[in-house]
């Protein structure tokens, strides 16, 4: 029914209406741009953030790979420690000439002057 009411008023041309309808436009076109510009940040702020979540995520697995990484490493350490101790240990040992001769005796069979080594196999 407002449709034909439409066909049945007519326009007046005045500069009033004229001022009107121009206004009308430029705040539609001011409405369009604006709904544009905010499309587009809203599209760029998307893709920036998605960019950050997604570099924080690559991160946080280097960083775990890197921990994992590091806790083998201690552990090798301490072992390679352990065995850094032993032999300076074996080395203080060493300088001792009864534990040198100790060794000649179980590994190569030497004796000293009058002794006799013998070669007993266990079961």
């Amino acid at each position: 029914m407002s449709a034909m009411q439409d066909e049945k008023v007519t326009k007046l041309n005045s500069d009033y209406m004229t001022e009107q309808e121009l206004k009308k436009k430029n705040v539609h076109k001011r409405r369009v741009g604006l709904v544009r510009r905010l499309t587009v940040f809203g599209i760029v702020a998307f893709i920036i953030s998605i960019a950050m979540v997604s570099t924080i995520i690559t991160q946080a697995s280097t960083i775990e790979d890197k921990q994992l990484e590091k806790e083998k490493l201690e552990q090798q350490l301490t072992k390679l420690e352990s065995k850094q101790k032993q032999l300076e240990d074996e080395i203080v040992k060493l300088n001792d000439e009864e534990y040198i001769k100790k060794i000649a005796r179980r590994d190569y069979f030497l004796s000293e002057e009058g002794e006799i080594i013998f070669n007993i196999k266990s079961d």
